[in-house]
């Protein structure tokens, strides 16, 4: 018997741009039904790669087959003729349109002579099914999509793929912008359609989602394809080291300082609903890290430190002084300093100057009698920027940057106003491996000049790598506290299911 083809097959993918191979002699397959990950550092090739099976660009070499049948795609619809259907970072959402027009839009039902009418009910009817089908009944068929958040606009556009019957979903970066639910939602999902016979292509830096939902994991490097191998057989450290091309305790850089006095000290920090009876202490030159699950109320716990929500009760000291922080401006006259975990959103105004962006907390220290002096605006922000190799032009505007330098400008307006304590939240969200350990270089930097360093992180290896100590938390709560000659992931796994296995103890006695 004949051997069935995959369901896609590329062979010998090159892609060329003036000066620079993004793609070379690339081969794999994917099968049908399958859900193969593609990871590796930007500037991989991965986006290319997309963009050519998507129709969005043309090989220069090489050949695609769809079901044994050799393709050249010419555009998007071409791809899509072919059941091939693409879900970017920037999503394909009609704000002005109501979601059912967004769901049919490129295939919708119509009647009439010659199909020129569009099948209102029939539009709203395949709409709702395709809702259905992935649990989405709260999200309503004649809402203007511009008035839906992130996760349901990407609920949306799975919804346009399943309308499609489209065979192939490519998945590019899908939970990089969702809070913790929505994401698990959506991988969920993503289980959900490969059981329907859905073939997903999943695009990724978030390596402990790739280990759970994907079949085979592509990795690339530097534009060529380094491996193919079964998620279930590819723990993330050696993602990591196929991803880089170099061990993993080169990317995940230890501490080298070592601690002395306390500089920073948390005293029965609570607040109803998300935290209750949260004590620890920073020692200056200390990186400390908080490990959990999400909502386990660490980030919570980081936002009341910086003024950005109010404790029901609790102190802070900084160098034995009791001191009170009601709102940003108090943390920030106190030394502290928060880079929160969605740094578009809540750590940059993406519009604005990277120069503009670096100087914005320190400009008391830039302004005599109420004027910015920019001269010395200039020479200070150059030399940060110079310091930390922030790449891109700093007169432009911050979303110009890829996120690894965003995550560097963050840094640097904050280390502008000198900060005795450094609070990181999840710092290395949305950056690729290869980036990473220029952030934990700062890190370590900052805690070698005295800084009480704090780092909440999703990232168990993380975590694990570059802290002196460990808080877990659970449901709200410090459920251990681990020196690093005890770091064991176990147990810190066991300490972060804590809270969940007491609620459910509770729930059982009452």
């Amino acid at each position: 018997m004949a051997a069935v083809a995959p369901f896609i097959r590329i062979d010998g993918l090159t892609k060329r741009y003036p000066g620079v191979t993004a793609l070379e002699d690339v081969s794999l397959h994917i099968e049908r039904g399958e859900v193969h990950a593609l990871i590796g550092e930007n500037g991989a090739g991965k986006s290319t790669l997309i963009k050519v099976l998507s129709g969005a660009t043309r090989a220069d070499e090489g050949r695609i087959e769809v079901e044994g049948e050799e393709v050249n795609f010419a555009s998007p619809a071409a791809a899509r003729a072919r059941g091939i259907v693409g879900i970017f970072q920037e999503l394909a959402i009609e704000s002005y349109m109501d979601v059912t027009s967004n769901i049919v839009l490129g295939n919708e039902p119509t009647h009439g002579p010659g199909g020129q009418i569009l099948a209102f009910g029939r539009a709203d009817t395949r709409a709702r099914e395709a809702l259905d089908r992935l649990g989405a009944r709260n999200v309503g068929v004649k809402r203007r999509a511009g008035r839906l958040g992130t996760a349901q606009k990407q609920l949306v556009e799975i919804a346009r793929s399943i309308a499609m019957d489209a065979p192939l979903i490519i998945m590019d970066e899908p939970t990089a912008s969702l809070p913790g639910s929505d994401a698990e939602n959506l991988l969920r999902i993503i289980m959900e359609l490969r059981g329907r016979g859905t073939t997903i292509l999943f695009v990724s830096h978030r390596l402990d989602e790739v280990r759970a939902v994907a079949d085979r994991v592509t990795v690339l490097r530097n534009g060529r394809h380094v491996c193919t191998e079964q998620a279930s057989e590819m723990p993330v450290e050696r993602m990591i080291e196929r991803m880089v091309g170099r061990p993993l305790d080169e990317v995940y850089l230890p501490p080298e300082t070592e601690p002395g006095e306390v500089r920073f000290r948390a005293n029965g920090l609570t607040r109803a609903g998300a935290f209750e009876d949260v004590s620890f202490e920073v020692r200056s030159g200390e990186v400390l890290g908080f490990s959990g699950l999400i909502g386990a109320g660490r980030s919570e716990v980081m936002r009341a430190i910086a003024g950005a929500d109010r404790l029901d009760a609790g102190s802070i000291e900084i160098d034995g002084k009791t001191v009170r922080v009601r709102r940003p401006t108090d943390a920030i006259r106190a030394g502290i300093a928060y880079l929160p975990e969605d740094r578009k959103e809540q750590g940059l105004v993406l519009t604005m100057s990277c120069r503009e962006n670096m100087a914005l907390p320190s400009l008391r220290r830039f302004s005599r009698a109420g004027l910015v002096r920019g001269r010395r605006v200039r020479d200070r922000t150059d030399d940060i920027a110079r310091r930390l190799q922030v790449r891109g032009n700093v007169d432009a505007a911050a979303k110009t940057l890829s996120g690894g330098n965003q995550q560097k400008l963050v840094i640097a307006k904050w280390m502008l106003t000198e900060p005795q304590v450094l609070i990181f939240d999840e710092p290395t969200r949305g950056i690729d491996v290869g980036a990473k350990p220029e952030v934990y270089r700062l890190m370590h930097e900052l805690a070698a000049r005295g800084a009480a360093v704090i780092v909440v992180s999703s990232e168990l290896p993380e975590v694990m790598n570059v802290s002196h100590r460990m808080i877990v938390m659970s449901r709200g709560r410090v459920t251990d506290r681990l020196d690093r000659a005890d770091f064991d992931e176990e147990r810190i796994l066991t300490a972060a299911f804590a809270g969940h296995a007491r609620t459910r103890t509770d729930t059982k006695a009452a």
